[in-house]
């Protein structure tokens, strides 16, 4: 475990073993994520909500991380900051090298779906359109229609286990297969940033397992960096750092190197209990 201002490219000095620890992978600004002093809130209820509360958080190797929290934490609300779907009130926020905030209305659109793929709970396919369709949509949305963007969706449905299924539509796919194609979608273009929310949330627990394997081996064979926000110790001990969010801050890391799941909610439960 970690001090609350962590850095992923710093080793942690528990909650791992030393000898024999993978080596790292040289810091790249494209797979870089970091946050300054981040401060989010909302009025709601005639009252404002504190989601954030000066989110310090840099990671600067590509990697499977997560971030772990209660609900109410404040996890979602910093996970759409960084996917550029929500502004912050206060603070910088940089993503594959760029600070989001110096990024104009269409810069951030093109670097958004260029960059940042976005994985939800909720799956959000399109019911009329067959798995290769919604993996298409993006590209089609973009006007890079035509045979490269088919092979790219076939290649990315290939790669996730469901090609037999591209002509499905999403009411004919099981959950778990309805998820490895809204990665395939989040995945089109290709980016060095993939931001998951609670992913398995709507899975059960074999499907969920896979899903995290699936995760880990995306960051590890595509040098991406893969973002997961999780209130799972069983979803973040496939995670390689585990940042832990209480009240709208971090609060501090776990390197879960040598831990199993009961392992990372014994440091979870510490580190909230200090913080």
């Amino acid at each position: 475990m970690s001090p609350a201002r962590t850095s992923a490219a710093a080793p942690t000095a528990a909650a791992r073993h030393e000898n024999g620890a993978p080596a790292r992978a040289a810091p790249d600004p494209l797979n870089a994520v970091r946050c300054v002093g981040v401060h989010k809130s909302y009025h709601l209820g005639g009252q404002d909500v504190h989601a954030l509360r000066g989110v310090d958080l840099d990671i600067s190797e590509p990697g499977f991380y997560a971030i772990m929290g209660a609900s109410g934490s404040g996890k979602s609300t910093l996970l759409h900051l960084l996917g550029a779907l929500d502004t912050p009130d206060r603070g910088e926020v940089s993503v594959g090298g760029k600070s989001l905030s110096k990024l104009g209305e269409r810069e951030l659109t093109d670097f958004r779906r260029d960059n940042i793929g976005i994985v939800f709970q909720q799956f959000n396919l399109i019911p009329t359109l067959t798995a290769r369709e919604n993996v298409e949509l993006p590209g089609m949305l973009a006007g890079r229609a035509g045979p490269h963007l088919r092979a790219r969706a076939e290649e990315l449905l290939e790669a996730l286990g469901v090609a037999r299924r591209a002509g499905h539509r999403p009411d004919a796919l099981s959950g778990g297969e309805q998820q490895r194609v809204a990665i395939a979608r989040a995945l089109l273009f290709a980016p060095r940033i993939l931001l998951a929310d609670e992913p398995t949330g709507n899975l059960d627990s074999a499907s969920s397992a896979r899903l995290w394997e699936l995760l880990a081996r995306i960051a590890r064979e595509h040098t991406t960096t893969v973002l997961m926000v999780t209130h799972e110790p069983a979803a973040a001990v496939h995670c390689g750092r585990v940042f832990v969010l209480r009240d709208g801050r971090v609060h501090g890391s776990i390197d879960t190197e040598g831990l199993d799941a009961a392992g990372v909610a014994s440091c979870y439960q510490h580190l909230v209990r200090s913080a």
